[in-house]
C-alpha cells in the first residue's frame, strides 16, 4: 500500500496547485476578454456611424435650420446688399401652397401605384419559380435577373431611353409613343421596376430558402401539385419578406429623380418639376431658392418616415399575429 500511494500524492498536490492557479488567473482572462469584447464592436460600427453623421444627419440639421430662414435683399431698386433673416413657418405655408407641389406629389403616387404591385409582383413570382424542384440553371437566372440592379440608374435609364426613342427603337417606338402625356408614367414606371426586381427577388428567394423542406414534402405526399405549393404554402410562409420589399420600394419610388431627370431632354410630357424631389431640385439650383427648397424637403423627409415607421408597424403586427 505504502509502495502505490507514495508516488501519487505529489502527483494529486501538483494537480491541486495548478487547478488553483488556473481557478485565480479565470477572472484576469475573463476580465481580458470583457475589455476587449466591450470596445470592439463600437470600433467596428464607428465608421458606419461617422459616415452617418457626416452625410445625413448633418445635412439634415442645416436643411431644417435653412427652411426657417429667408432672403432679405436691402439697398432700393438696385438691391445691393442681401441678409439671411428668420422667416417662421413661412416657408413651410407657402411649400403646402404651392399647386406644383401637389401635382408633383400625384405624378409620383400614379408612378407608385404602377412600380410597386409591378416590382413585388414580379420579384415574387421569379422567386417561387426559381424555387421550384425542377427549376433548372437557377445560379445562371438568378444572376440574369439580379444583374439590371446592379447598373447605375443613370445608365440604365439613357439605355432605356435609345430604346424608347423612334429613330434607335427595337422594340417598336417608331409605332408607339413612350413619351406620351399618358405612357410617360409607363416608360419610367419601366425602368424602375427592371433595375429593383433583382434585389427583391434575392431577398424573397432567400427566405424561400430558409423554409424547412420537410414541409413541401408533406404537401407533396398530400397530392399538391407544384402550384399549390408556391400559392398555398410558400408564398404565404415569406410574406414578412414580401412585406419588408415592398416597404423597400415604397421608399425607392419617393426618391424617385434620376429616371425623369434623365428623360426629361428626350419628353416634353417631363416638366422640371415632374416629382418631388425635381422641384425641390428646381426650386434649389435652378431658381436659387434653397430656402423654400429646404422647407419641401424636410416636409418631404417628414412624410417618408412616417409613412415607413406606419409601413414597418403594420409588418410587426402581422408578424406577431401569425406567430401566435
Amino acid at each position: 500500500m505504502n509502495t502505490t500511494d507514495a508516488p501519487t500524492r505529489p502527483v494529486r498536490r501538483a494537480r491541486t496547485g495548478l487547478s488553483n492557479r488556473v481557478g485565480r488567473d479565470r477572472p484576469r482572462i475573463a476580465a481580458r476578454k470583457g475589455n476587449g469584447g466591450g470596445s470592439l464592436p463600437y470600433l467596428l460600427v464607428l465608421p458606419a456611424v461617422l459616415l452617418f453623421l457626416m452625410f445625413i444627419l448633418a445635412p439634415a440639421l442645416y436643411a431644417l435650420v435653412v427652411s426657417f430662414q429667408a432672403r432679405k435683399v436691402t439697398g432700393g431698386l438696385l438691391g445691393s446688399t442681401s441678409t439671411v433673416v428668420f422667416a417662421g413657418l413661412r416657408n413651410y405655408r407657402s411649400a403646402l401652397g404651392d399647386s406644383e407641389l401637389w401635382t408633383s406629389i400625384l405624378r409620383l403616387l400614379v408612378i407608385g401605384a404602377v412600380t410597386i404591385p409591378m416590382t413585388v409582383g414580379l420579384a415574387l413570382m421569379f422567386a417561387l419559380m426559381l424555387d421550384t424542384a425542377r427549376a433548372k440553371l437557377t445560379r445562371i437566372t438568378r444572376l440574369a435577373i439580379f444583374l439590371p440592379y446592379a447598373v447605375p440608374g443613370v445608365i440604365a435609364t439613357l439605355l432605356w431611353g435609345f430604346l424608347y426613342l423612334p429613330a434607335t427603337s427595337p422594340i417598336g417606338g417608331d409605332h408607339f409613343n413612350f413619351f406620351g402625356s399618358t405612357s410617360i408614367f409607363f416608360a419610367v414606371g419601366n425602368i424602375a421596376v427592371w433595375g429593383a426586381v433583382g434585389f427583391n427577388m434575392v431577398v424573397i428567394y432567400t427566405a424561400l430558402r430558409a423554409l424547412p423542406s420537410e414541409i413541401y414534402e408533406a404537401a407533396r405526399i398530400d397530392g399538391c401539385s407544384e402550384l399549390q405549393i408556391a400559392l398555398r404554402i410558400k408564398a404565404p410562409l415569406v410574406r414578412p419578406a414580401v412585406a419588408m420589399c415592398t416597404l423597400f420600394t415604397v421608399l425607392a419610388v419617393l426618391q424617385l429623380f434620376n429616371e425623369p431627370n434623365t428623360l426629361r431632354p428626350l419628353s416634353n410630357a417631363i416638366s422640371s418639376t415632374w416629382v418631388p424631389l425635381m422641384k425641390i431640385y428646381t426650386d434649389a439650383f435652378v431658381n436659387s431658392d434653397i430656402h423654400q427648397a429646404a422647407a419641401t424637403s424636410v416636409l418631404l423627409a417628414l412624410a417618408t418616415l412616417i409613412g415607413s415607421f406606419m409601413a414597418a408597424r403594420t409588418v410587426q403586427a402581422r408578424a406577431s399575429q401569425e406567430e401566435k
